[in-house]
């Protein structure tokens, strides 16, 4: 199950049965997956992608990045992952496509929400 005892307190609060909070359990789990398989295509789909990302030593304006991969899994309704860049790498923790040319992804660390894009003038 996908949601804490508060949260299934408060679901069966508002009228859903067990029934009802498995399924939603199941599509959380599906959405999950659907959303880390966008995100892996997007990546896939492009050897260079701009960023929001504040990066020592670089300049002002959008950070430019060889991308090598991204690998998703994910652990009840949570995208986690591995994001390779050419010489380096971060892990993901959350995602989600916000447009054909852009995506967010969550990286542990001083990274934070992340906007990556096909082009800078996408970010």
């Amino acid at each position: 199950m996908h949601f804490d005892q508060r949260e299934q307190t408060a679901l069966r609060e508002a009228g859903l049965d067990t029934d009802d909070l498995q399924s939603a359990s199941e599509r959380v789990g599906e959405l999950a997956a659907d959303t880390a398989a966008d995100l892996e295509a997007f990546v896939a789909d492009h050897d260079t992608l701009y960023s929001d990302m504040d990066l020592a030593h670089s300049g002002d304006g959008p950070a430019e990045h060889a991308v090598e991969y991204l690998d998703t899994y994910i652990h009840g309704g949570d995208l986690h992952g591995w994001l390779r860049f050419e010489t380096w790498g971060a892990t993901v923790t959350d995602g989600r496509v916000l447009t054909d040319e852009t995506v967010e992804l969550t990286l542990e660390g001083r990274h934070g929400r992340t906007r990556f894009a096909t082009t800078p003038d996408a970010l």
